[in-house]
């Protein structure tokens, strides 16, 4: 019999679209309650699926600083996440909940 081999689950391979970001950024705001890290973590994702090098020269950043920012251990600053928003195409936006 075959053996059969499995690779890890990564969410960058399958965000090929904006539209697919869009979706994946919803659904991780919904799932990521009080935990920041979790957000910045799925930047880091969506920032892989893309040109990554480039991106961090449109945010201002080294590819390095800002794969340690968008990584689990990452803490970004509201203005890096904006930066990276906006270098992604990308616009957050709020809404009253209330």
């Amino acid at each position: 019999m075959a053996k059969t081999e499995f690779k890890p689950y990564d969410s960058a391979e399958y965000l090929n679209s904006l539209e697919d970001i869009g979706y994946y950024l919803e659904a991780v705001l919904e799932e990521a309650g009080d935990d920041p890290a979790f957000v910045a973590q799925a930047l880091g994702n969506i920032a892989r699926s893309q040109n990554f090098s480039e991106l961090a020269r449109r945010v201002g950043m080294s590819r390095e600083g800002l794969y340690k920012a968008l990584s689990t251990d990452g803490n970004p600053s509201f203005a890096t996440i904006m930066k990276v928003a906006k270098a992604l195409g990308l616009k957050i936006e709020f809404h009253a909940v209330a």
